[in-house]
């Protein structure tokens, strides 16, 4: 018998009267795999996820999780699921222990569950501290104790990384490669690009509600590809000396000409040769690596 999708969106759209915020989203997401959602802000991350976990009705499509149709009636399937989606809460005047075990009792979990939680997200030394003095870092781990409580099957979270200092970040990192280890499935959605490269297997890139990008995240790395920045003082004379050598120069502003091709960057002497031969010899010459975040925007077309 073939195992369900751990998350299974067909058609999936929102509109708010005259705005789409997400527009026929398809989304499958194997069991075990880890996912990231990225866009900009207005993208439709936040709107798909509520959407996933049925906290916004769809105006179309379908979903479900871990086999189950998402619908007003469907209870079972949350006792399967953790999700942390934008602001953590918490009973402000409550400790944190005493906001875990309310969420442990709700769950009918055993008296056990709070202990390894705390300990799981290094909320120990906070245990007796009310949720209202705790900082933003504190407070989000609090949300994703929440979250993992009960071990879920599939965990959906929303900028996890939220508030978190450096080594925050580091310790939720772990966190979730443990977690993808021992076989549960991660939704998550962050604008911190270099971790999602490494959290994450798979990426799906959201640009005004439409799904312009869904592949490993190798292959999204992959596009960072190195380039030779070519200045002179005449770009027209010098791209055409250039194309007459059989180079492809791609568009660049000013006085800059870009080269892509293997052979510009692995020799850029022979570039600056062949230009100072044809009387526009460069007034600089580097070869520049482009990050994730260019290969991000480059898919959503951002200025």
């Amino acid at each position: 018998m073939t195992t369900p999708p751990a998350i299974d969106a067909t058609g999936l759209t929102k509109r708010y009267r005259d705005v789409v915020a997400v527009d026929r989203l398809d989304l499958g997401v194997r069991p075990g795999e880890s996912y990231a959602l990225l866009g900009l802000n207005g993208a439709g991350k936040t709107t798909t996820i509520r959407m996933l976990l049925g906290l916004v009705r769809p105006t179309g499509g379908t979903v479900s999780l871990l086999g189950e149709a998402v619908r007003p009636a469907a209870r079972a399937v949350w006792a399967r699921v953790g999700y942390l989606v934008e602001t953590p809460s918490a009973y402000p005047e409550l400790t944190v222990t005493e906001n875990l075990a309310a969420v442990a009792r709700l769950r009918g979990l055993d008296g056990d569950a709070v202990p390894a939680v705390l300990a799981r997200l290094g909320l120990e030394p906070y245990a007796a501290r009310r949720a209202r003095t705790l900082s933003l870092g504190n407070a989000q781990r609090l949300g994703l104790a929440k979250a993992l409580i009960h071990r879920p099957e599939l965990l959906v979270l929303d900028e996890p990384a939220n508030g978190l200092d450096p080594a925050g970040v580091a310790e939720i990192r772990a966190l979730l490669h443990e977690l993808a280890q021992d076989g549960v499935t991660v939704l998550l959605s962050s604008h911190i690009l270099t971790e999602v490269a490494r959290l994450a297997g798979r990426i799906g890139v959201l640009d005004h509600g439409k799904l312009v990008w869904d592949g490993a995240t190798a292959d999204l790395v992959a596009r960072a590809r190195p380039r030779l920045s070519v200045t002179v003082r005449d770009r027209a004379a010098g791209a055409e000396a250039l194309r007459a050598a059989g180079y492809r120069t791609g568009n660049a502003a000013g006085e800059e000409i870009l080269l892509t091709e293997e052979r510009a960057v692995r020799r850029p002497d022979d570039v600056a040769a062949l230009l100072a031969g044809a009387g526009c010899p460069p007034t600089r010459l580097a070869v520049e690596q482009d990050d994730l975040e260019t290969c991000f925007l480059r898919l959503v077309a951002a200025p």
